[in-house]
């Protein structure tokens, strides 16, 4: 159960109703962080308006939700993980192997989603504050100043709903179940 209220777009705050419509339209259904975001209008606004702009960065979508996949990792958010995942394997198309490796944190077989899982853990180590080493690599991957960017831009985005969901311990939409993650320390 959440540590939060879920809002439907009948009981939200006036200001979440529209964000919480356009949410339940593109899904098919209401997940559970939007409808923990609605509690602050503001934020569920910022989320979405945030994803949209993240979806039209230079980064490729498989490269987009490698950043997602392992910001939500290494933050510990189940939900994002699972949500990722879904993405992932149905619009991207990733092999589910690829994805796997994504969610463990391992090295991947394709080598320029490898580039960006190791950049994305590079930068919320380090608070972005990567060495030249590690930028450079980046760049030798094919990747420019701009896709730099745009993995903190995905950082940022993750560092919102993976948070709020940690915050509101939200259970996982069943639409959602067969894509379920928990950190590997919690497995055993």
């Amino acid at each position: 159960m959440s540590r939060l209220r879920l809002h439907t777009p009948e009981s939200a705050p006036e200001a979440s109703r529209p964000y919480l419509q356009r949410a339940q339209a593109a899904n098919g259904f209401l997940p559970n962080l939007v409808a923990s975001l609605a509690n602050a209008p503001t934020a569920l606004e910022t989320y979405l308006t945030v994803a949209e702009i993240n979806g039209r960065s230079g980064l490729s979508l498989a490269e987009r939700e490698t950043v997602q996949i392992t910001a939500a990792a290494i933050h510990g958010c189940g939900f994002c993980v699972a949500g990722h995942t879904a993405v992932a394997l149905k619009k991207a198309q990733l092999e589910p192997q690829l994805v796997e490796s994504i969610r463990a944190q391992t090295p991947l077989s394709d080598p320029r989603l490898d580039a960006v899982a190791v950049f994305t853990r590079a930068v919320i180590a380090t608070r972005g504050a990567v060495s030249d080493e590690t930028l450079a690599a980046f760049h030798a991957a094919g990747f420019s100043d701009a896709n730099a960017l745009e993995v903190i831009l995905g950082v940022s985005l993750a560092t919102l709903c993976n948070f709020a969901n940690n915050l509101a311990q939200n259970e996982l939409n069943p639409e959602l179940a067969a894509y379920r993650w928990a950190p590997q320390e919690q497995l055993a």
